[in-house]
């Protein structure tokens, strides 16, 4: 049997472990070591799962991971996404939709140094979302705006997606960051753009939110001031070279967790805020466990330089084989995790990429903008669910419904940055 068929036999296997719900990291490092022996040998196996380990979790690169999870954690338990909901929604005062278009940016406020979509979501459902019922609004309607507003958190740098992306493809996690600063921000102005066509279309979904003075709203603003601190400190070192990312997220949660502590953070939250960043942490490790030992099990089969080679030899457009590409994210995304898809998909879709001629910073952008579609797409919508653990009472289909409209307005999104990449890139000429 060629390398190239085992590397076939092997993905198919692990697809098909996925459907039947084990784990997905076991499920790519079950398929990856036994497809690595059955390429080379059974020693090949024993010492991939020797090296890899140690290959992963020494990386230093890796080592921002959980300072960034730490450093959302820190925020989260702070408060801080209280007063920013408050501070954006007395910006907004007297607008219709003004809610929802506060739960938008504050979403993208906290994604900003959140960098977890999951987490963005469950945050500001917990504060925004019984203030929007409380003021008449749809029930569906402000739990799709809150679901929308938490896919910010996967491209709004610090990222743990453009993140991972970036250590996976070798690129550079600060431009990666940098070049995820406009789509991100185009996605808050867009998501806020459908919340006042929805309200004005359909006036039943919402109520005019309360009207505010020039003074109220200028004083709101320091409510605004914690996130753009920790942000500004964070993009601005990691872009004119004071430190490295990893350093940027050792000084961002620093910087929280002294934001904590002067709120009145004590050695019980603390040990709180540690037990959950842990956890969270060895989830992304051992996906990555998972995704090494699948990317040198893809590597020595073969597979993916043949499919990039195949793909080259097709009379087709690089624009055509790139749509291909991306309506697989967005199916894939129908059933599986973001992160999941990026390390599962990324040591296969990568060098086709390289070979079309595509700038990787660029399609590291919008293949995460696409994967981000999976997060509030159903029947998986990891961010829809979150919501629905802690809102019971909300009826999943309404859920989904109140999501629609931002759907639509992410594939818009995904178009324009496919036609013109200099979205994308201009921050980094």
């Amino acid at each position: 049997m060629s390398p190239e068929i085992i590397g076939a036999v092997g993905l198919i296997v692990m697809i098909m472990l996925v459907c039947l719900r084990v784990p997905v990291a076991l499920a790519m490092l079950g398929a990856g070591l036994i497809g690595f022996g059955a390429v080379t040998s059974p020693g090949g196996s024993l010492q991939m799962l020797k090296d890899i380990p140690t290959d992963v979790l020494a990386k230093y690169d890796f080592s921002a991971i959980p300072l960034f999870i730490l450093m959302g954690v820190f925020a989260a338990h702070s408060g801080m996404a209280g007063k920013l909901f408050d501070a954006t929604r007395t910006i907004f005062g007297g607008v219709r939709g003004s809610l929802g278009i506060a739960g938008i940016g504050s979403s993208g406020i906290f994604a900003s140094i959140s960098g977890s979509s999951l987490a963005t979501a469950s945050t500001m459902t917990r504060v925004a979302l019984p203030e929007m019922e409380k003021h008449g609004y749809n029930p569906g309607f402000a739990c799709g705006v809150l679901a929308a507003g938490g896919t910010l958190g996967i491209m709004i740098p610090p990222s743990i997606a453009l993140l991972v992306y970036a250590i996976l493809t070798e690129q550079s996690v600060g431009d990666m960051f940098i070049a995820g600063f406009l789509p991100g921000l185009l996605g808050m102005v867009m998501y806020s753009i459908t919340v006042m066509i929805m309200v004005r279309w359909k006036p039943h979904l919402a109520q005019p939110g309360e009207k505010t003075s020039w003074k109220e709203k200028l004083f709101s603003l320091t409510g605004l001031i914690p996130f753009s601190f920790i942000f500004i400190i964070i993009i601005t070192g990691i872009f004119f070279g004071l430190f490295t990312p990893t350093e940027g997220a050792a000084v961002g949660a620093f910087a929280s967790w002294l934001y904590a502590v002067f709120k009145g953070m004590r050695l019980k939250g603390l040990k709180q805020s540690l037990t959950e960043t842990l956890a969270l942490s060895a989830v992304v490790f051992f996906m990555l466990l998972g995704a090494e030992a699948l990317g040198l099990f893809i590597n020595v089969s073969r597979i993916a330089s043949s499919l990039a080679e195949w793909i080259g030899a097709l009379q087709v457009s690089p624009l055509v084989v790139l749509i291909g590409i991306l309506i697989m994210y967005f199916l894939l995304g129908l059933f599986m995790d973001a992160l999941a898809m990026l390390v599962i998909t990324i040591p296969v879709v990568f060098p086709i990429i390289l070979a079309l001629g595509y700038d990787p910073v660029w399609f590291g952008i919008i293949a995460v903008l696409t994967v981000e579609l999976g997060l509030i797409t159903p029947p998986m919508g990891m961010n829809i669910f979150v919501i629905k653990a802690m809102a019971p009472h909300i009826k999943l289909s309404d859920m989904f419904k109140g999501v629609t409209p931002f759907i639509v307005s992410d594939v818009i999104r995904l178009v324009v940055l496919v036609a013109f990449p200099s979205i994308s890139l201009v921050l980094l000429s």
